[in-house]
């Protein structure tokens, strides 16, 4: 078996959120969309990510945003909720946090934790204990 992906030249957000350190309203603004417009069509296909953060968003060779690793990526059935936990703890929601039911809002929290990231440097919450 081979697997194949396209090249991404640019390397993960990660990577360059470690170099840049904080983006512009601009650049983080455009990232945002685009890491909105990827989950949109994959929820629209019923899958739920569960894992989004830097490591897993790559930027190909022309800017733009390949989501990766969806190892922890779920079929959702007739709108079920989920309670497994899993995924990065800087980045997950306070339903998974605390065992609770879920579903694709917890996507959209650790959209909005990347977002946070972008803007000021670290992720919310963030501390060394």
């Amino acid at each position: 078996m081979h697997f194949v992906v396209d090249f991404c030249s640019g390397g993960e957000l990660f990577y360059l959120l470690q170099n840049k350190r904080i983006f512009s309203e601009q650049e983080a603004k455009f990232y945002f969309a685009e890491i909105l417009l990827g989950l949109e069509y994959i929820h629209n296909q019923n899958v739920l990510y569960r894992d989004l953060k830097p490591e897993n968003i790559f930027i190909d060779i022309d800017g733009h945003i390949k989501l990766a690793d969806f190892g922890l990526s779920k079929v959702q059935k007739n709108n079920a909720l989920n309670q497994t936990y899993c995924g990065s703890a800087e980045y997950m929601s306070p339903e998974m946090l605390n065992g609770e039911p879920y579903s694709f809002g917890i996507d959209y929290y650790s959209l909005g934790a990347v977002l946070f990231e972008m803007v000021t440097g670290l992720p919310p919450f963030y501390s060394t204990d």
